[in-house]
């Protein structure tokens, strides 16, 4: 089935056996893919769910309920102080690859960029593109832009990380515990955390790690430690 195009849907654009195409992806797959009648794609719910699926004139008939097997056996949030520039962009296109279950984007004290609210529809384009490019059968939740006091004070998790590029911490594949179902590792902005924020992300039990010996630029950190992480799942 790799050879066959993937877009996304929204559940309620099934019907039964029907689905309902926007005009958007109309025009993508009649016009931009030239697919005709009786052509088959794949249509996936960004939840879980994959359908073999077969146009029909300007709509589509679901065929048959795929079986994806993509997903990491881990939950993966990203917690990362933006970057400044679209950096953000890049991160959220190959952490989604890399199999990140969320993302959080979160301001701290060295935090340059103040996004809006056109910047989170944006991430969440991406992040659906990247998911049905990689082949994924989820598309990473991206939530709103909050302080790290806040997303600290919200996180449920049991095994949780912050990078710290200077400091003799543990390296991260070291502590990567095989078993965790929820893993949150948090990426400072450039210049790093303050050593506030450490103090704070420690004292709601986030455990300091390294990612080795050289500093590595704000967008590269969190593609190491999610490629770090799968490959102790994958």
């Amino acid at each position: 089935m790799s050879q066959l195009q993937r877009i996304t849907i929204h559940p309620q654009q099934l019907q039964e056996s029907q689905l309902l195409l926007t005009t958007q992806q109309q025009h993508y797959l009649l016009r931009v893919l030239r697919l005709r009648d009786g052509d088959k794609f794949i249509v996936m719910d960004g939840m879980g769910k994959w359908w073999l699926a077969q146009l029909e004139g300007e709509q589509g008939k679901v065929l048959e309920l795929l079986e994806v097997k993509t997903e990491l056996p881990v939950s993966i949030t990203l917690m990362m102080a933006l970057p400044k520039g679209n950096g953000f962009d890049e991160v959220v296109r190959f952490c989604t690859e890399l199999g990140v279950t969320c993302i959080a984007p979160i301001t701290s004290d060295r935090t340059l960029l103040n996004p809006s609210s056109q910047k989170l529809e944006r991430w969440r384009r991406i992040a659906s593109e990247a998911a049905e490019q990689s082949e994924r059968a989820v598309i990473p939740t991206i939530l709103e832009v909050v302080t790290l006091n806040t997303a600290i004070k919200v996180t449920t998790a049991t095994h949780r990380y912050i990078c710290e590029a200077r400091g003799d911490y543990p390296h991260l594949q070291q502590v990567v515990n095989k078993t965790a179902n929820e893993i949150i590792i948090a990426i400072g902005p450039e210049g790093g955390w303050t050593n506030q924020e450490i103090e704070i992300a420690v004292e709601s039990g986030f455990q300091p790690i390294s990612l080795g010996r050289r500093v590595l630029r704000a967008v590269t950190a969190p593609i190491v430690a999610v490629s770090l992480i799968a490959a102790n799942f994958e």
